[in-house]
C-alpha cells in the first residue's frame, strides 16, 4: 500500500516544535518593547496650532510653571493655557507677528485654541496633580527639561510600571518644595538625593499607595 503522507511530512511536527520555540519568544519579546509606553509615547511630539517655545519662555524669559498651568498646585490635573493666559502678553508683545496667527483668530473669534494633548492619563487612571506637586514630585522628573524644549515632547513613558518605581522608593525622586518649578535643580550627589529624601519622606509621610484601587477606581 503507498504511503499517504510524502516523506518529507515525517519532519513536519519536529519542524513545528522548532518554530514555536523560536518565533514565540521573539514575538513576546516584540511585544514587551514595542507595545509598552516606552516606545508607544516616548519622543512623542505633536504639531502645536501655533509654535511655542518652552525654552524661551522659560529659559530665557524666566516664566514660572504656574502663570500658564494655573492649576498645578490644587486641581487633579494641570490646565492648558487659556488664549486670554497667551493675550495678557501678546496683545502687547510680538502682537502682529504672523506665527501667532491662529491666537489672533482665536481671540477674535472666541473660539479656544486646538493645543494637542500630550500627557495625559488613559481615562482608566486616576492622578492627581496636585497631590504629587505639593509633596515634593518636581515638573521635570516627569516631564524632562521643558524649559530647555523648543518643542514640548513625550520625555517619560509614565507607564504603571514606572509610576510604581517611584511609589516605592519616594525617596529617590521627591525635593524640597521651594525646588519643585526650578527644571534644572538636581541634587549635589545621589548620596545627598537619598538623605534627603529619606528626610522628606518622614517629615512630610509620605506613604504612596501601591495596591490597584489607589489608580484604578
Amino acid at each position: 500500500m503507498a504511503n499517504i503522507f510524502p516523506r518529507w511530512t515525517n519532519f513536519l511536527p519536529i519542524k513545528i516544535i522548532v518554530m514555536v520555540i523560536t518565533i514565540v519568544p521573539l514575538l513576546i519579546v516584540g511585544a514587551t518593547y514595542y507595545f509598552t509606553p516606552k516606545y508607544t509615547r516616548v519622543g512623542y511630539m505633536p504639531t502645536q496650532p501655533v509654535s511655542y517655545s518652552h525654552a524661551l519662555h522659560v529659559n530665557q524669559l524666566g516664566m514660572d510653571c504656574r502663570y500658564c498651568h494655573t492649576g498645578v498646585e490644587v486641581s487633579s490635573h494641570s490646565n492648558v493655557p487659556t488664549t486670554q493666559t497667551c493675550m495678557n502678553c501678546h496683545t502687547a508683545i510680538k502682537k502682529d507677528s504672523s506665527k501667532l496667527a491662529a491666537l489672533r483668530e482665536s481671540w477674535e473669534t472666541g473660539r479656544p485654541m486646538n493645543w494637542v494633548k500630550i500627557h495625559k492619563a488613559p481615562d482608566y487612571v486616576y492622578f492627581n496633580h496636585a497631590a504629587h506637586v505639593n509633596r515634593g514630585v518636581g515638573c521635570a522628573s516627569c516631564h524632562g527639561q521643558i524649559n530647555r524644549m523648543e518643542v514640548v515632547w513625550h520625555d517619560q513613558p509614565q507607564s504603571m510600571g514606572w509610576c510604581l518605581e517611584c511609589h516605592r522608593a519616594p525617596h529617590q525622586q521627591i525635593r524640597p518644595k521651594e525646588e519643585i518649578y526650578n527644571l534644572d535643580w538636581k541634587a549635589p550627589s545621589r548620596e545627598a538625593q537619598l538623605t534627603m529624601g529619606t528626610e522628606l519622606v518622614k517629615q512630610w509621610n509620605i506613604n504612596p499607595p501601591q495596591t490597584c484601587a489607589a489608580c484604578h477606581r
